[in-house]
């Protein structure tokens, strides 16, 4: 656990990470070191349990001299809880400042934890407004899914709100958070470190499995979003789920899948099909991605939804 009375410490062992080297395990997390000061905290893909606390999405930590930078509190106070644990196996430093890049749980509901050991949370103004939207609906669903790993959450939201971009620095780092427009959720923003090369997507980003389009997100702006984030053609990648990644890899399973699914709905739309149909269109190219099964036809049938109307 981190205060501010906590002597301040860099873990001058830990050198240079390797990139995308073999992650440790802090279960159910993986710590992924990512370059020099910058890990991933990789959760798992499944569904939200009470092993992972609502922490089945990726994280991302950065080090710095004066403290440390996290990318997402993690879905539950519990849940952050053992995110701080994760970290404590790679640095002593607190962490001073956390980024909610969406309104999904696992981007805000772990907030409270972090605001007890005295850090500053930032978060565009979309953002908050979905968490205040969803949040009652978000608590149910966890309740049902985590149980008594639950207990000691309650909405806390950001101290400092922007609406289109804000900078600050820590330690000499210095950081750029962005709010491109809607993508998985209204308030979806990204987190640009030039002097790591590196960015933090959020949930703009999925590797390793499918994406979700629900009825909150936003197929053709989420294309946007990735190619404003895109634009910064960084080195690394750290996504919403999955591990710390490359620019190529992010767009072939992301930007490529979502283009493909606008792609045949639109075909499908054109040709007079319905929604019940929409479901059997072919997404077969991305049947190696977790998940594919359960969310591919959902999927279809809420870009038909978006399309329709276009």
């Amino acid at each position: 656990m981190r205060s501010w009375s906590r002597v301040l410490a860099t873990g001058a062992g830990i050198g240079l990470a390797l990139a995308f080297s073999a992650p440790a395990v802090a279960a159910p997390l993986e710590v992924q070191p990512v370059t020099d000061g910058v890990y991933a905290l990789v959760g798992p893909m499944a569904q939200r349990d009470p092993e992972n606390l609502g922490n089945n999405a990726t994280f991302g930590l950065v080090v710095t001299d004066d403290g440390a930078v996290l990318i997402d509190p993690g879905g539950s106070y519990k849940g952050a809880a053992q995110i701080d644990a994760a970290i404590d196996t790679v640095t002593a430093q607190p962490v001073r400042v956390v980024v909610n890049t969406g309104g999904q749980d696992h981007r805000w509901l772990g907030n409270g934890y972090w605001v007890d050991q005295g850090a500053d949370i930032i978060a565009s103004a979309e953002a908050v407004a979905d968490q205040q939207e969803r949040g009652s609906m978000q608590l149910s669903m966890l309740a049902q899914l985590i149980g008594d790993g639950l207990n000691g959450t309650e909405p806390v939201h950001a101290g400092t709100v922007f609406d289109d971009n804000h900078t600050f620095s820590l330690g000499g780092v210095a950081f750029e958070v962005y709010h491109p427009g809607p993508a998985h959720t209204p308030g979806d923003s990204y987190v640009w470190v030039p002097s790591k090369d590196i960015v933090f997507s959020g949930d703009i980003v999925f590797v390793g499995r499918l994406l979700g389009v629900q009825e909150h997100s936003n197929a053709r702006a989420w294309i946007e979003a990735f190619d404003a984030m895109a634009a910064h053609d960084p080195a690394y990648l750290v996504p919403g789920h999955g591990p710390a990644t490359t620019l190529e890899r992010a767009r072939a399973e992301t930007r490529g899948y979502l283009a493909h699914l606008r792609a045949v709905v639109g075909a499908h739309l054109d040709a007079g099909g319905s929604i019940t149909e929409v479901g059997s269109v072919d997404q077969s190219a991305f049947s190696h991605l977790a998940q594919f099964e359960g969310l591919a036809g959902r999927n279809a049938q809420q870009v038909f939804s978006e399309m329709e109307w276009e």
